[in-house]
């Protein structure tokens, strides 16, 4: 039976938080009364990528960072001053500045590079900061998600299992937009052995299935399929899928 040790979770995710080791995400409530204007906060992209922390600076701007995190470890890192949406940074020289905006939409704030590419001089070459940046619900927060995974490991390893199920169930169902894919697959293997200790094998083979398909490759399909960095967070994962999917039948 393969337990993901929540000591190793957060795949991917976990690079970016070596350099946002200081960040701690807090709630926030979006502005008000339809207002387009972005507010102050701290933000997530999608599939826990990237992050964006918005505070408030002198007259009226704001101060931002932006970290994001590419395909095989490549990075994005930048901060500024925000000022009516738009930044101005050092670009590529001094005739192409970086132009980053950002627009609050029912989804999130829009961050985009609107100077052509002078922004990318932040960025690794698999790495991008455009995107939409949102507000996870408090659970779902990095640190929160952690202490779920401790706690599910405590019920567990005490034999509760009703109560392990409990706690992983709602983190996948709540945490899907913000949840890195490599720790996803870690979640949905330790929900999955719970269920197979609770007799719902049908339950189990269901929350496995979309890792099925990548279960059913070869190691090497699998290193082939992905950048390096990723297929080495993932190759494990796919092995614990393929031994819990036996048990499961």
């Amino acid at each position: 039976m393969k337990l993901i040790d929540p000591k190793i979770h957060n795949g991917i995710a976990a690079l970016v938080l070596t350099f946002l080791s200081s960040l701690a995400f807090s709630p926030l409530s979006l502005a008000q009364n339809n207002s387009t204007a972005v507010a102050p906060g701290e933000y997530v992209g999608e599939g826990g990528k990237a992050y964006l922390t918005l505070k408030s600076g002198k007259s009226g701007s704001l101060n931002f960072e932006i970290s994001s995190l590419g395909d095989n470890g490549h990075t994005c890192s930048l901060e500024g001053q925000l000022r009516n949406g738009r930044a101005q940074l050092e670009g590529i020289d001094e005739k192409t500045p970086c132009i980053v905006t950002m627009k609050m939409t029912p989804t999130g704030i829009d961050v985009k590079d609107s100077s052509g590419g002078a922004c990318q001089t932040y960025c690794g070459v698999r790495a991008t900061f455009e995107m939409i940046y949102f507000q996870p619900i408090p659970a779902c927060l990095s640190a929160a998600v952690s202490n779920t995974r401790k706690q599910f490991k405590t019920r567990y390893d005490s034999k509760q299992f009703l109560e392990a199920r409990a706690l992983l169930e709602p983190l996948l169902k709540d945490c899907k937009r913000s949840l890195d894919w490599i720790e996803d697959a870690r979640i949905r293997n330790d929900l999955a052995v719970t269920l197979h200790k609770l007799g719902e094998m049908a339950e189990c083979r269901n929350v496995l299935q979309p890792l099925a398909e990548d279960a059913a490759m070869t190691d090497k399909k699998v290193r082939e399929s992905y950048p390096p960095l990723e297929a080495g967070l993932y190759l494990p994962v796919v092995r614990a899928t393929r031994t819990n999917l036996r048990l499961c039948k």
